[in-house]
C-alpha cells in the first residue's frame, strides 16, 4: 500500500469513527427520515375514506338540520357533539362528513386553525371557505351535491376505472424525495459544516505541519458521506418495501451509477461552500442559502408544478431537483440507462467542477 492510499485510509477510518461516535448523526440521518416516511405514508396512502369536518353557525335555520336528522349519526369527539353523515361509494371510496355546530366567531377560529373545511350558514345557500384552498372547494362541490341528492350512494360507477398502479401513491413520490433530500443534507453539513467547525476550533491549523495532501482530507469526509447515505437509503427504502410495498420499477445499475452521480454533485458543492469560511455563523447561513431554496422548490413534499409555470423551468434546472426527478423516474417510472445518463452527467460534471475549485481555494486557517 503507497503512502498516499495509507493516508487516505486512515483519515477515512479515523472520520468513520468519529461520526459514529455522534448519537444524533445516526437519529437525523437514519432513524427520522423512516419515522417521517412513515407519518406521512401512514396519512396520505392508508386512507380508506375521505374525511372533511364542516362547521354550521348556530341560531340559523339551514337545510342541513332536517336532512341531518335522517341520515346523521351524533357521536362524542374530543368531548365535543358531533354529527357523522356517512356516504358509501365502492368505486371512489367512502365519504364521512363531520359536523359541528359553532358561533360565528368560533367557527371563524376553526377555520383558521384548520379544524373545519368550510362553515355553513343561511339555509345552506351560503359557504364561507377560501377559494384557494383546493380541499375546501372539494368540499364545497360534494356537499352541495349531496344536499341536492341526500340519497348519493353507489356502489359502481362503469366510467370510472381505480387505477392501484405501484408508483402512484403518494408514499411512492415521497421515499425518493427523501433519499435525495437525506442525502444533500448529509453532504452539506457532514461535509462542509465539519471543515467550517474545524477550522473554527483551529484545528485544520495543527494538520499543515503534516504531510496530509488537503483533497485527501476531504475526499476522506465525503467518502464516509457516501457510505452514510448508502445506509440511509437502504434503511428508508426497507422500511418502505416493509410498510408500504414500495418497489424499485427501473434498472439497478442505472440507480446505482445514478446515486453516485448525485453524491458527487452535493460533495463538490460542500467542498466549495466550506473551503474557506471560518466562522460557524456564516458557515451555517452559506448551507442554508444553499439548501432551503431546493428542499423548498425542488418537489421533495409535494410536486413543484404547483409554483408559477415562469419558474418550472429554472426548478427543474436545480441540482435536487435533477436528482430528486431521476430516482423518481427510477422508482416510478421503470426508467434505465438512457433515461438518466444526461442527468448524471450533468450532475457527476458539478460536482467535479465544483470540487476542484474547492480544493484550489481550500485554506487550513
Amino acid at each position: 500500500m503507497s503512502f498516499k492510499t495509507k493516508q487516505l485510509y486512515q483519515l477515512f477510518v479515523t472520520q468513520f469513527l468519529e461520526t459514529l461516535r455522534e448519537p444524533a448523526v445516526l437519529f437525523w440521518g437514519v432513524v427520522f427520515p423512516v419515522l417521517i416516511s412513515i407519518g406521512l405514508g401512514l396519512a396520505f396512502t392508508q386512507k380508506s375514506e375521505s374525511i372533511y369536518r364542516i362547521s354550521i353557525v348556530e341560531g340559523q335555520s339551514t337545510q342541513l338540520d332536517s336532512l341531518l336528522k335522517i341520515y346523521g349519526q351524533t357521536e362524542i369527539q374530543s368531548g365535543k357533539s358531533v354529527i357523522i353523515w356517512k356516504i358509501t361509494d365502492t368505486t371512489l371510496g367512502n365519504t364521512r362528513f363531520i359536523f359541528s355546530y359553532r358561533k360565528w366567531d368560533e367557527a371563524i377560529v376553526a377555520l383558521k386553525r384548520g379544524e373545519t373545511d368550510l362553515i355553513v350558514t343561511d339555509g345552506a345557500s351560503q359557504y364561507h371557505f377560501d377559494p384557494h384552498n383546493s380541499q375546501s372547494q372539494l368540499v364545497y362541490m360534494k356537499l352541495s351535491a349531496l344536499i341536492n341528492n341526500p340519497e348519493l350512494e353507489s356502489d359502481t360507477d362503469t366510467n370510472v376505472q381505480s387505477l392501484t398502479l405501484k408508483g402512484v401513491r403518494y408514499i411512492d413520490f415521497l421515499v425518493p424525495g427523501l433519499i435525495a433530500l437525506g442525502m444533500m443534507n448529509g453532504l452539506l453539513w457532514g461535509v462542509s459544516y465539519s471543515v467550517i467547525e474545524k477550522r473554527s476550533q483551529k484545528l485544520l491549523r495543527r494538520m499543515v505541519a503534516t504531510p496530509m495532501k488537503k483533497s485527501n482530507y476531504l475526499i476522506a469526509l465525503i467518502s464516509v458521506r457516501f457510505v452514510m447515505n448508502c445506509v440511509e437509503a437502504g434503511v428508508l427504502f426497507f422500511f418502505a418495501w416493509l410498510f408500504f410495498g414500495s418497489i424499485i420499477q427501473g434498472n439497478l445499475g442505472a440507480l446505482i451509477v445514478f446515486f453516485i452521480s448525485g453524491n458527487v454533485a452535493f460533495a463538490g458543492i460542500a467542498v466549495l461552500l466550506g473551503c474557506r469560511t471560518a466562522k460557524l455563523e456564516t458557515g451555517n447561513g452559506l448551507i442554508n442559502a444553499v439548501n432551503m431554496p431546493m428542499m423548498i422548490l425542488s418537489g421533495i413534499f409535494f410536486s413543484y408544478q404547483n409554483f408559477p409555470a415562469w419558474s418550472i423551468g429554472f426548478i427543474k434546472f436545480l441540482p435536487l431537483t435533477l436528482f430528486t426527478d431521476g430516482l423518481r423516474h427510477i422508482f416510478n417510472e421503470g426508467a434505465g440507462w438512457a433515461e438518466v445518463a444526461t442527468p448524471s452527467l450533468v450532475l457527476s460534471s458539478l460536482g467535479i467542477i465544483c470540487f476542484v475549485a474547492g480544493v484550489k481555494w481550500f485554506k487550513w486557517f
